[in-house]
């Protein structure tokens, strides 16, 4: 019907994981997507983003957005100030580390300059989309979060690495970012927007660092941290999008306002991007420490209909995978590792009676595998070894937990080392849905 002028091609995830299926057009994204969706936007030359109605420069400004970096720079407040307050609300790096962000920022203070900044709005874990959520609404509350920690570290230059299934989210920054330096607040500090390419390792801290400096994106061997030796070989801060996303809030509201907030004896706030059997997906803030069942039930609508609850991801596809029998443990960092998974970024997807754990955990193994940089062979060959035995209609199960336990132990970065989290969980908790010999 199209004609043979359309090429018909595999995407990577899109960020989009609350609409899914998600076909694009060009740059145009086609949510919940059909054959009719599809041949419509063709026809019609929709090939541009079509990007949501969002806060703008002004709308910002007018209900009191950058006072409080205005007071940071006319030094009305002083770094220290708000390291503590950061400290007392209990703010953590929100992209998956969970790493303190005020002694983060004390760390980074500490070590003689130049200094520069980075951002990782490179959101590739399949099941995280909170960072585009935020973004697409709020864009400035972002950015004046991200000057303030730049200024309260000293640095000089500020790098955003976004991912480059955004394009609609550049667009938007471009206008914007200009306007901030229009009106002066950038106070001379240079903010570079930089594109990745669509690689899943890039989200690594020193990969990002990296493939920012031209370079193929492969992680660095630790020490030195890249709170020393980062960015051109200087100190940096590198935070995700979400927690520079709340610094105007912790400091307007004051830090109880997010540490009175949790479940469970947690503390904070969390984003949960939820997606799967449930009826209502999408970005969800809730109290730290709260449980998938909670969540399902409190703020997702429930599970879809005819669905029941089967299990879990509590922390996107290497989080691992839980059944629902242990949906009630609290969800935060540091609840989870006892049960050999973790929150991460708080993707959380759903699965149900209708779902396989084993077909879910073939699926992630696959992406581990195309998505390995190949920089350390437990990696690059574990990955691929393992999906060829798990496709396998009966599971060596001995092999296979051998195998993991290789990966885990021996590769360089995160991803390898987490890469056989889905299938180990799957070995451990859904018996059913495999056949071992």
């Amino acid at each position: 019907k199209l004609g043979d002028k359309i090429r018909i091609l595999p995407a990577p995830c899109m960020g989009r994981c609350e609409t899914a299926p998600v076909a694009e057009a060009g740059h145009y994204h086609i949510n919940a997507a059909d054959v009719d969706k599809v041949t419509a936007a063709v026809e019609n030359g929709q090939t541009h983003p079509d990007n949501p109605a969002y806060t703008n420069f002004d709308a910002y400004v007018a209900d009191g957005g950058y006072a409080l970096l205005k007071d940071c720079h006319e030094a009305k407040r002083q770094p220290d100030e708000l390291i503590e307050i950061l400290g007392a609300s209990g703010l953590r790096g929100l992209g998956g580390a969970g790493f303190p962000t005020g002694q983060k920022w004390k760390i980074v203070r500490g070590y003689k300059g130049p200094r520069l900044m980075a951002v990782n709005a490179d959101e590739g874990e399949p099941g995280t989309f909170k960072d585009r959520v935020y973004l697409e609404a709020d864009p400035h509350r972002f950015l004046e979060g991200m000057l303030i920690a730049a200024w309260a570290v000293e640095a000089e230059e500020i790098y955003i690495y976004l991912r480059d299934e955004y394009p609609g989210l550049r667009d938007v920054l471009l206008v914007e970012i200009a306007k901030v330096e229009a009106a002066g607040l950038a106070e001379g500090t240079a903010i570079h927007l930089r594109r990745g390419a669509g690689a899943y390792i890039c989200g690594e801290e020193s990969a990002m660092i990296e493939s920012i400096e031209g370079k193929r994106g492969l992680p660095r061997h630790r020490p030195p941290y890249v709170a020393e030796v980062g960015l051109f070989g200087r100190p940096t801060l590198v935070q995700n999008v979400e927690t520079v996303y709340w610094i105007r809030d912790l400091v307007d509201r004051g830090p109880d306002w997010f540490s009175s907030e949790g479940r469970n004896g947690r503390q904070g706030l969390r984003s949960f991007s939820v997606s799967g059997r449930i009826n209502e997906p999408g970005v969800k803030l809730a109290p730290a420490g709260i449980t998938a069942r909670e969540l399902i039930d409190e703020f997702c609508g429930g599970m879809a209909d005819g669905h029941a609850f089967k299990g879990y991801l509590p922390g996107g596809a290497s989080g691992g995978i839980l059944p629902a029998s242990m949906a009630d443990i609290p969800l935060d960092f540091g609840t989870l590792e006892e049960h050999g998974c973790f929150i991460g970024s708080a993707a959380v997807m759903v699965l149900s009676d209708q779902d396989s754990a084993r077909d879910a955990a073939l699926n992630l193994m696959r992406f581990f595998e195309d998505e390995s940089c190949g920089q350390c062979t437990p990696c690059r060959v574990g990955t691929e070894k393992a999906v060829k035995l798990m496709a396998e209609k009966e599971w060596d199960e001995a092999l296979l937990q051998e195998l993991s336990q290789a990966m885990s132990d021996a590769s360089i970065c995160g991803l390898g080392q987490a890469a056989a989290n889905p299938l180990k969980m799957v070995l451990a908790h859904f018996p059913d849905d495999i056949i071992c010999k």
